[in-house]
Order: C-alpha cells, then structure tokens, then sequence
C-alpha cells in the first residue's frame, strides 16, 4: 500500500500512463523501411477522404508524375487509382534505399498536390500524412497483393470488373506496347492466361 501511495505522489496525473499510450501509439505508426529489392504494398487516400481525382486529366497527370518520379527508384508491377485513394506495387531497385526511395515518393505526392491545389483553388494538405507501405514477404502474398490492387476497384463498387477500369495497371499487362508497368508480374503466374484467370 505504502508502495502504492509513493508512486501516485511521483505520479500524480498519471504521466506513465500517458506514456505507455505514447510508446504504444508511435509502435503503431512506424512504417517498414524502404530496402533495395524489397516488394512492397503502398497505398493513400486523400486527407479526410476528400477526393485526390476530379477528372481524366488528373488522372493523367498523376501517372506521368508516376511515372518521371518512381521509375528510377523502383520497378512498378501494380497501380490503380480510385477517387480518393490509390495503391502500388513497387520493388524498390538494387541501387536505391530508404532516403532516396521515401523522397521520390515525397516528390510525386508533392508535385501533384501543387498542381492539384491550383487547378482547384483550394490549399492545405491533399493527402493523408505519412503514405501506407507494407513489405511483402512471400511470393503467394506478391501474387495476391497485385490481384487485390487490380481488383480493389470492384470492392469499393467503382466498377464490375478490372478490365472495365480505366486507372489501373491491369490493362498495361493486356498490350504488346511498352510501358512504365514492370510486365515481368506475368511470369510469377505462370502466362498471361493465369494471370487473367487469376483475376477473375
């Protein structure tokens, strides 16, 4: 009891308390590192959920500041593109890390909201603080993350199907045309035609 009674003199609001919800709530926030060729699923939404695409322009927009800020950091596999929020799938290259990674992203997120902000004649933040990333750590769990992003679009009711999507990497896959999308994803379901089915 003794015992007891010293501890709330010492600690009388309860500080450790409010510490231990502190540590417990930075452990919640902390994000995997960004390592030279690691996957990794990377997704946003917009601050408050507020819309970050208002017409095909800015979708447009979006995909070429993807594509000058991320390709030479990372290999781009997946990317779809939803009114308020967005997903990739990106293996960061052999000879990037962290700090040049997380600041190509910085910059992509940056340059859009810039632009974004103009058009709109709005300010303030355009996104929501940190970008979400997880590392994958299995092949199955690459596979399924790159099908989950292609298909998201059906989850959250924008459309019926990812081929009748336009702002996903989905379609990148069904063209002989080069583009920034990493085709290889193909090879890790065996052909084009599991990788379809794979979607399904």
């Amino acid at each position: 009891m003794d015992k007891l009674k010293n501890r709330d003199r010492k600690d009388p609001k309860g500080l450790r308390n409010l510490w231990g919800l502190f540590i417990k709530f930075t452990k919640m926030e902390k994000y995997d590192l960004l390592e030279p060729e690691q996957h990794y699923h990377i997704y946003n939404q917009g601050n408050d959920s507020i819309n970050l695409f208002k017409n095909e322009g800015n979708y447009l927009f979006f995909l070429q500041r993807f594509e000058k800020y991320i390709t030479p950091v990372a290999h781009i596999y997946a990317y779809a593109l939803m009114p308020n929020h967005f997903h990739f799938l990106v293996q960061i290259k052999t000879d990037s890390n962290e700090k040049t990674a997380s600041q190509a992203f910085a910059n992509l997120f940056n340059s859009y909201a810039k632009a974004f902000n103009k058009q709109q004649n709005r300010s303030g933040s355009l996104f929501r603080r940190k970008f979400r990333r997880k590392k994958i750590g299995s092949q199955r769990y690459l596979e399924n993350t790159l099908i989950y992003i292609h298909n998201n679009l059906v989850k959250h009711g924008y459309s019926n199907s990812a081929i009748e999507y336009p702002w996903t990497s989905y379609h990148n896959y069904l063209t002989i045309e080069e583009t920034f999308i990493n085709k290889y994803a193909v090879e890790w379901f065996k052909g084009i035609k599991k990788f379809k089915i794979g979607h399904e």
